[in-house]
C-alpha cells in the first residue's frame, strides 16, 4: 500500500465502542472510503492499523504453525486417528472481530501490517512473520508478574527495613485498592458488601476460651465487656491487627467462631452472637478471586487492569493462607498493613474485611471489624444491680451442669419533681465534664444476651490430606564424572 494512501474510515464503520469513540473525538470530517459518507469524523486507515497493531501486541499472540511435541507424538501414533489443526483464529477474522469492522476494511489493515512486518530473509527461510496472511492468533492471558514482584519487595521491606513509614507499600496499596466500589464479579457480586440491619450479615459470632472458672463467671456476667474485642492494652497482634490495636474478630457461624480460637481439649469456651447496630461496608476478599474487568483491548490501560484483577485473585489467597504460629509475627505484617491502610481511607470508608476461615473452610466467613467499627454497646444495668453467675447446680445426684446468670435490681427510686425551668437556665448551671477516657467511636455491636452458649471441649478432629511415605534402598556407586552443578532457579514470583 502506497505511502500517500488517503483512504479513511469513519467512526460509524468501526463497531468497537472504545475505538469508535476515539475516532469520533480525535478524527476529522472527511470522505469515508468504506461507506461513502462525507459528513462524519474519520481517521486514515493506516492510523486504524496502528491501533490494531498495539492491541494485538498487548492482548494476542501468534500461534505456532507447527505441532508441539505432544501433538507430534499423536501424529506419529498409527493406532489413533489424529488430525492436527493449527490453533487460533485466522488473522483476518481476528482483526475484523477485534475492531468490529467489515472484511474489506480488515483486509486493508492486514495488508498494511503484513507489509510493515515483512522480512525478506525470513520469507526465504520459510519462516512466518507477524501478521502474515496465513497466521493465526489467540487471546493472551494477562500476566501479573509486575504486581507479584512489587509485592515480594514490599514484604521483604516490611520484614527487614521500614515497618511503620513505608511509602512504597502505601503507594502500592493505593494502586491495588483504587475504585473498590466499582469492582464486581461477572455475575454482578460487588467487592464491597453491606452489613448490618436488614442485610445478609446482620450479626456475627465471637468465641473466647477460658481455663479458670472465675474468669468464665465474669464473662457470663458482663459479656459486653469480656466477650467483645479486648481493651487496647491487652490486644495482641493478629492476622489483621498489630499489638495494641483492638479489633473485632468474628464469624458468620457459631462452630467456625469456636474453631478459630483453637480451644485445647479440657478447656471451656463461650460463644456469643453480636448484632450489628448500624450499616457497615465490608471488603469481601473471596470476591477478589473473580473480579471482572470491563474494557477495550484498544485502551492502553486495559492490560494493567486485567493484570491487576489477576493479581487480586491471588492476593485473596495470600491474605487468608494458613500461617504457622512461629511465623505469625513476620507473616502477618503485610496483612496488618493492608487492614491499616483500608481502615484509614476517607469516606466512603470501609469498616472491615470478610474472608474465608482458615480453621474451618467452607461457605461461612470470618470478619474483622476495624477499630473504629468495633465498639460494643454496654448493657443497660441499673445502678446498684448485683449480678451473680453459676456453672453447676448441686442436686442429690451430684453437680449438674447449669450455666445461669441472675441480676438483682434495686427497687426503682421514687420519682422526684423536676424544678421549674421555664427559661432553660438550669442547663448552664453544670458545665459538661470532660472525660479523657471517653470512647468517642460510634456504637457498632450489641451482644445478644439470649444467644450465648458454653462449650466443653472434649475432643478435636482434623481434616487432612493423607500421603504414604515411601522408602527405598540402593547400592552406593562412585560416579566417574562429576555431576553438573545445578543452575540456580529464578526467584519465584508466586506467593
Amino acid at each position: 500500500m502506497s505511502a500517500d494512501d488517503d483512504r479513511k474510515i469513519c467512526h460509524n464503520c468501526v463497531g468497537e465502542a472504545y475505538l469508535s469513540n476515539l475516532i469520533e473525538t480525535d478524527g476529522e470530517v472527511a470522505l469515508c472510503h468504506y461507506c461513502g459518507d462525507d459528513e462524519e469524523k474519520c481517521i486514515p486507515i493506516e492510523e486504524l492499523a496502528d491501533h490494531i497493531e498495539g492491541a494485538f501486541e498487548r492482548h494476542y499472540y501468534r500461534t505456532s504453525d507447527q505441532p508441539d511435541m505432544y501433538e507430534s507424538m499423536l501424529l506419529r501414533d498409527k493406532e489413533i486417528d489424529y488430525d492436527w489443526d493449527r490453533h487460533g483464529e485466522p488473522v483476518l477474522e481476528a482483526i475484523a472481530e477485534a475492531a468490529s469492522i467489515e472484511e474489506d476494511a480488515a483486509k486493508d489493515v492486514l495488508d498494511i501490517l503484513e507489509d510493515r512486518h515483512a522480512d525478506f530473509e525470513s520469507a526465504q527461510m520459510g519462516e512466518e512473520c507477524e501478521f502474515d496472511s496465513d497466521s493465526r492468533y489467540e487471546w493472551k492471558s494477562a500476566r501479573d508478574h509486575e504486581f507479584a514482584f512489587e509485592w515480594r519487595n514490599i514484604e521483604r521491606s516490611l520484614k527487614s527495613q521500614s515497618r511503620f513509614f513505608n511509602q512504597g507499600a502505601e503507594a502500592f496499596l493505593a494502586r491495588l485498592f483504587a475504585n473498590l466500589d466499582g469492582r464486581t464479579t461477572r455475575d454482578g457480586h460487588p467487592v464491597v458488601v453491606a452489613a448490618g440491619p436488614d442485610t445478609a450479615h446482620a450479626s456475627f459470632f465471637r468465641a473466647r476460651v477460658f481455663h479458670k472458672s472465675d474468669d468464665l463467671d465474669e464473662a457470663m456476667k458482663r459479656p459486653d465487656l469480656h466477650l467483645g474485642p479486648p481493651p487496647e492494652r491487652f490486644a495482641r497482634a493478629g492476622r489483621m491487627n498489630a499489638n495494641g490495636i483492638s479489633m473485632f474478630y468474628g464469624a458468620s457461624d457459631k462452630g467456625v467462631a469456636l474453631a478459630e480460637v483453637r480451644p485445647p481439649v479440657g478447656s471451656r469456651a463461650l460463644v456469643a452472637e453480636f448484632k450489628i447496630m448500624r450499616p457497615l461496608r465490608l471488603l469481601d476478599v473471596t470476591v477478589l478471586q473473580s473480579v471482572y474487568v470491563d474494557g477495550s483491548v484498544f485502551d492502553p490501560d486495559y492490560l494493567e487492569q486485567l493484570s491487576l484483577a489477576k493479581f487480586m485473585g491471588r492476593l485473596s489467597d495470600r491474605i487468608t493462607m494458613p500461617v504457622m504460629p512461629d511465623d505469625e509475627p513476620t507473616e502477618y505484617l503485610i496483612t496488618q498493613m493492608i487492614a491499616d491502610y483500608l481502615a484509614r481511607q476517607p469516606a466512603p470508608a470501609l469498616d472491615g474485611i470478610l474472608f474465608p476461615s482458615v480453621q474451618s473452610p467452607g461457605d461461612h466467613r470470618n470478619v474483622v471489624l476495624f477499630h473504629h467499627a468495633s465498639r460494643v454497646q454496654h448493657l443497660e444495668i441499673p445502678k446498684g444491680t448485683e449480678i451473680s453467675a453459676r456453672q453447676y447446680d448441686s442436686t442429690e445426684d451430684g453437680d449438674e451442669t447449669d450455666y445461669r446468670v441472675w441480676e438483682e435490681v434495686p427497687p426503682a427510686p421514687e420519682k422526684k419533681e423536676e424544678p421549674d425551668d421555664e427559661f432553660g437556665f438550669l442547663a448552664f448551671t453544670k458545665p459538661p465534664r470532660f472525660d479523657p477516657n471517653e470512647d468517642a467511636r460510634d456504637v457498632t455491636l450489641a451482644v445478644m444476651t439470649n444467644a450465648i452458649s458454653a462449650h466443653h471441649i472434649t475432643g478435636v478432629t482434623f481434616a487432612t490430606d493423607d500421603f504414604e511415605v515411601s522408602r527405598s534402598r540402593m547400592e552406593k556407586r562412585e560416579w566417574k564424572f562429576a555431576r553438573p552443578a545445578q543452575k540456580p532457579m529464578p526467584d519465584d514470583l508466586d506467593f
